[in-house]
């Protein structure tokens, strides 16, 4: 498998959940606006999305789209206690989580970093982007990963979103129990290996 990721963008949750996995992989950077990859590859002919993550499968088949990616990796994996198994309601509530992060934080958090968004808009984004923190940090109070007490595909998506709010003025200091939550999934040995080839460690 080949990931082409973007150092911090979302692309580095498969780059931790293939660390947590044990699972052989290459890396390839992809420059997002020049659309092209760091060996010199036109990086629309391989996803025409022109978005990272993708995931280059063996067949030479590619996948797309943080969540699924990270719902194939976790299913295709031996003995991977990263998911609930699929079919049963905590798999279903894992996909609720995984959309929650994707639909709410991501699209929220991510919409910040759009240098034409006019200040009323972000305004309006980060309001929302508060309501979702307060229900997030409320869950994180009675539990210690997304789906309670085992880490999970979801915890690596919402801890690289997460780390997105310094960079766009969304404070985290009045969310404790999510300040912690980023504390603990950043310390994993699989985290920080991912951040520190990407160069943000």
């Amino acid at each position: 498998m080949k990931l082409y990721y973007s150092p911090g963008a979302c692309s580095l949750a498969p780059h931790i959940v293939l660390n947590e996995l044990g699972q052989p992989y290459d890396l390839e950077k992809v420059d997002l606006r020049a659309k092209k990859t760091e060996t010199g590859a036109d990086f629309t002919a391989i996803n025409a999305k022109g978005q990272v993550p993708t995931l280059e499968l063996a067949k030479g088949e590619v996948l797309t789209e943080v969540a699924t990616i990270l719902q194939y990796l976790s299913d295709k994996a031996k003995e991977s206690n990263l998911l609930p198994a699929f079919g049963t309601m905590d798999r279903y509530r894992a996909m609720e989580t995984l959309n929650f992060v994707a639909s709410e934080l991501h699209k929220g958090i991510g919409g910040l970093f759009n240098p034409a968004m006019p200040e009323d808009g972000k305004k309006a984004i980060i309001a929302r982007v508060e309501r979702s923190l307060g229900w997030l940090d409320k869950q994180l109070a009675t539990k210690p990963y997304l789906l309670g007490d085992t880490y999970s595909v979801a915890d690596a998506y919402a801890f690289v979103v997460l780390g997105w709010a310094k960079h766009v003025n969304v404070d985290l200091s009045p969310y404790a129990h999510i300040v912690a939550y980023i504390d603990r999934v950043g310390a994993r040995p699989a985290v920080q290996a991912a951040l520190k080839k990407e160069g943000l460690a």
